[in-house]
């Protein structure tokens, strides 16, 4: 089922797996040594409970052997899952920010102005510095802008603190010899002083000519951009450290150079391995990603994000919480849905209900066995003392993972929305950017302001190029001072842009400032909702009016679930969702969610600050579900000084499974649901749950218990109440060894008992008739005096009810009703003569 998982290798770092394995083994031999004594002292006596011994002795055989890998292997995979993450955000988001800069460099290069003072047509020197820096102002991420002629020589820089006159590096031929962008990620001339240099360069054109006449380069600000990316989602815990790698798995940024340093090769695990990889002499657990792209571009060849914790601190987490925060309810039907979302922990499930079956069974067969078998007394109590140590184990060993598997959802959920909103201000800073630097065009500029009669083709052709460059449009258009549309890059739906946003282009008093449409549907976007960026056009010269505007309508619907599902990477049971702050959905994975239904997000998670993250379990859309959500915090400028408040929600929300009733939900882990039995003297009773309530059987009338799994349905014979048959024995058998099923919810409480992992058959027998009773949940078996029991004064006088007696333990806390045997098999036969 599982790949091998080299357990030894990962346990000595898991003080609480390898504690349940000493613990396993130590019962284990505990059960050996009982039933070692009981061979020797009493073996006739003990002949019927040496089975039962013998199958919980190789249950928890099987569990020291199976469980303990399970549980380590399940910590180590949630680990993995958690550097995953990361690994593959570091990676997708620098490839996502240098797409960008591939566009810009394109568009740069074609700048007329520019291309005039390069091909030596005139203009000053000072102006073009002035325009390249307006072109900076808009894009922090650039910390130099050149221009160099074909000999290398620099003809204008914005930089005035590390000047360059000329420069020798081969990416100037590079550049003049290709008709593309040239990514550069060396040490270079042009950038003296810095270690390592990114580089984008392009070469001009004469704008009469064509002919080649030199080279753009923007120089990205690489170092600072990783630390922000670094600071922004590192371990505040400080166990892990977030690296870009690039072809040869060399460190090219490091979260900290003191710990991993720039240059050093560091192990690789591209395929998420559970192996342990050393690195300075010590164990790391390692993720690597790769990208697969964005919009066409590949990123820098072979560059990779990493994440490595070392194994010695992977496994501490500081204590959590969150279990004991639910009601015990809820947590019991989430715990139900285990298998779904923790196979490890539906399987320690199911060992402890194997275990506390066969104790169960050994206490109801050694029910009533004094006298002559006294002998076996001494036997009977090491079997309770030690079926109590096994049960405390197991409920310890599944809260334990519980707490572990919810905290690190809970993690994880709130991670991914701080990942999915980052995307989303990290994108929208570039629309912001673009329709800015656009407007500066001093080509479209003049065109709007001309009466050429072929300037709607002219302008349409600038903005198709454009668009070619930038593909996370639908269109882009140009628009007069009435709000005419003069010029699109396509089909646009319009002949106008609306009133109120051509009324705030008008009142834009600077090139660094913009209009952003709230998120509504727009003609421009054929009828659906998204975000429409503006900027003012001006005329040329001095005063520069504001003629018009460039309007770039983006793409909302595919590029924001490109960022939900490039985050939530496909997992089964994820959503993801963007939210206004009102609620309403601006992107979504759910198809039950479309773009404006409105969202009910958890009360504190809504009124969260900006910036801030948040998780927690809840109830949604009838189902067990965890939330993770993150405020928009910005990026650079955007939404942080530009004057542009428009908060967006990322929440991810992963489903369990549907709610359960109150009959159903009643998993909670095995503490909460133990009741004190006492230790009388008088009669023996065997107890279990139906749904919530508890019941007793008189344990002289009970054989065994068996699991519900084993129950074979039958479409005939014994009434609506009656499930199917159960065989008694192992292998093959005959119709003598099968006995009718009936559904004991059915009969005390006319509810239909939930058949699940926990689901037991308890097996009864009444005079010659045996007959086997669906329960919810076995628990133990106790001696209740004769004055304990309390007759029900409704039961009637001929005793007719079903349960007409109850006994008041843990301390009057809880009643356990009393089922009377006779009456049981009386109702079972009229049940029969109905059906």
């Amino acid at each position: 089922m599982y790949p091998v998982f080299p357990v030894d290798r990962f346990l000595p770092y898991m003080p609480d797996v390898g504690k349940c394995e000493r613990s396993l083994h130590e019962l284990n031999l505990m059960w050996r040594m009982i039933e070692a004594s009981a061979k020797m002292n009493c073996p006739a006596e003990a002949r019927m409970i040496l089975p039962t011994m013998t199958a919980t002795r190789a249950g928890i055989g099987q569990l020291e052997q199976d469980l303990v890998t399970s549980l380590a292997r399940e910590k180590t995979n949630t680990v993995l899952a958690e550097l995953a993450t990361k690994s593959r955000y570091i990676i997708e988001i620098v490839v996502r920010n240098l797409y960008e800069r591939t566009a810009d460099v394109g568009f740069l290069a074609t700048d007329h102005e520019l291309c005039s003072f390069v091909a030596g047509l005139g203009g000053d020197a000072a102006a073009i510095r002035r325009r390249l820096r307006s072109y900076r102002s808009k894009y922090s991420v650039y910390d130099e802008v050149m221009l160099l002629a074909p000999d290398g020589t620099v003809l204008a820089q914005i930089g005035e603190t590390d000047p360059v006159s000329r420069s020798h590096d081969p990416l100037v031929a590079a550049t003049l010899a290709g008709d593309g962008y040239i990514e550069t990620f060396r040490a270079s001339d042009l950038r003296p002083g810095q270690r390592e240099a990114l580089i984008y360069s392009r070469r001009m054109h004469h704008p009469a000519t064509g002919e080649v006449t030199g080279v753009l380069c923007l120089c990205f600000r690489f170092e600072e951009e990783m630390g922000r990316i670094f600071r922004t989602h590192r371990d505040h815990s400080g166990r892990s450290i977030m690296l870009l790698l690039d072809a040869d798995d060399r460190v090219i940024a490091s979260a900290d150079p003191l710990w991993v340093p720039l240059g050093v090769q560091v192990p690789v695990n591209r395929q998420s391995t559970p192996a342990l990889m050393k690195y300075a002499g010590r164990d790391y657990l390692v993720r690597t990603a790769d990208s697969a792209g964005y919009q066409g571009y590949p990123g820098p060849a072979g560059w990779q994000g990493q994440v490595m914790i070392p194994v010695d601190v992977a496994f501490g987490r500081a204590d959590s919480e969150v279990l004991a925060s639910l009601a015990p309810e809820w947590a019991d039907g989430l715990l139900s849905h285990a298998h779904t979302f923790c196979p490890p922990l539906h399987e320690i499930i199911g060992a402890a209900d194997m275990i506390r079956r066969v104790v169960w069974n050994g206490q109801v067969m050694s029910a009533g066995q004094d006298g002559d078998l006294a002998r076996l007394q001494s036997v009977l109590e090491q079997i309770s003392e030690t079926g109590a140590l096994s049960d405390a184990l197991f409920s310890r060993s599944i809260g334990e993972l519980f707490e572990t598997v919810l905290a690190s959802g809970l993690r994880d959920a709130e991670f991914a929305s701080h990942l999915m909103v980052d995307l989303l201000d990290r994108n929208l800073y570039e629309r912001a950017n673009d329709c800015r630097w656009w407007a500066l065009s001093p080509e479209l500029g003049s065109l709007l302001a001309g009466d050429l009669p072929d300037r709607g083709a002219r302008m349409a052709r600038i903005l198709e190029y454009i668009h070619g460059l930038y593909t996370v449009y639908s269109t882009l258009l140009v628009y007069d001072h009435e709000g005419r549309i003069v010029a699109s890059s396509g089909p646009c739906g319009a002949s106008t842009i609306d009133a109120e946003a051509l009324a705030a282009v008008k009142r834009l008093r600077t090139e660094q400032e913009y209009h952003v449409t709230p998120f509504v549907a727009s003609p421009l976007y054929d009828g659906k909702p998204t975000y429409v960026y503006h900027a003012a056009l001006r005329a040329p010269g001095g005063a520069r009016p504001v003629i018009g505007g460039i309007a770039i309508v983006f793409d909302a619907a595919t590029e924001f679930d490109a960022m939900l599902r490039g985050t939530l990477g496909g997992q089964h049971g994820l959503h993801g969702y963007f939210l206004d702050r009102s609620g309403a959905i601006i992107a979504s994975t759910d198809p039950a969610r479309p773009v404006g239904a409105r969202f009910e997000i958890a009360p504190h998670l809504a009124a969260m600050e900006k910036g801030r993250s948040g998780s927690c379990l809840l109830t949604h859309d009838g189902h067990y579900a965890l939330m993770g959500c993150t405020v928009s915090h910005g990026y650079r400028e955007f939404k942080v000084t530009d004057g542009y408040p428009a908060d967006v929600m990322a929440v991810v929300v992963e489903s369990f499974g549907a709610v359960r009733d109150g009959m159903q939900a009643r998993l909670v882990p095995p503490p909460a649901r133990k009741v004190a039995l006492g230790a009388g003297q008088g009669a023996e009773f065997a107890t279990f749950f139906v749904g919530g309530a508890l019941f007793a059987l008189p344990a002289a009338d009970v054989q065994e218990a068996r699991a519900a799994s084993r129950l074979a349905p039958v479409s005939m014979g014994g009434g609506n109440t009656c499930l199917g048959v159960v065989a008694l024995e192992e292998g093959e058998a005959n119709a003598a060894d099968f006995v009718w099923v009936y559904d004991l919810g059915l009969l005390v409480a006319g509810q239909r008992t939930a058949l699940d992992g926990r689901s037991q058959i308890v097996v009864v027998r009444h005079g010659a008739r045996t007959v086997g009773l669906l329960v919810s949940e076995l628990h133990g078996v106790a001696k209740f005096h004769p004055e304990d029991l309390i007759a029900l004064p409704l039961a009637g006088k001929d005793g007719g009810a079903l349960v007409n007696q109850v006994v008041k333990v843990d301390q009057g806390e809880c009643l356990i009703q009393v089922i009377d045997p006779v009456q049981l098999f009386s109702l079972l036969k009229n049940v029969e003569t109905r059906s």
